[in-house]
């Protein structure tokens, strides 16, 4: 496989293992962001597993998800498809040697219907 090395540190960053998968899709239908994703939770897991790992280096889903881990408690198995999702984010960022978004940049993204929550944590995670 062309991505082995990256699937290898997916797989130890996240802790995750996708064969437990059985492709129900309720962690995709549980995802608030399901709509702005190219790549949906259940397919994150099903691509990390066969290794289609570039697609999803490039892909604007992995600024999509808010963590809010709700395909994590939907799955029936315990696949974390999130954590899936923030190991290939992270190292996204690790390839690019630059973070998605800087600081200033997240009072452009704010509305009035935003929790706090998810503005603490994107600012947390975009800025590391």
């Amino acid at each position: 496989m062309k991505f082995e090395n990256e699937r290898k540190q997916i797989l130890r960053m996240s802790g995750v293992d996708p064969k437990k998968c059985m492709k129900c899709g309720k962690c995709s239908a549980s995802c608030p962001s399901y709509d702005e994703m190219e790549y949906h939770p259940h397919q994150f897991v099903y691509m990390v597993d066969k290794g289609d790992i570039g697609p999803l280096l490039e892909s604007e889903s992995l600024y999509k998800c808010l963590s809010c881990f709700a395909c994590i408690e939907r799955c029936p198995r315990g696949v974390e498809p999130a954590k899936l999702v923030e190991a290939v984010r992270l190292l996204a960022v690790r390839k690019q040697g630059q973070n998605h978004m800087t600081a200033d940049d997240v009072p452009g993204m704010l509305d009035e219907e935003l929790p706090q929550q998810a503005i603490v944590s994107a600012f947390r995670k975009y800025t590391k």
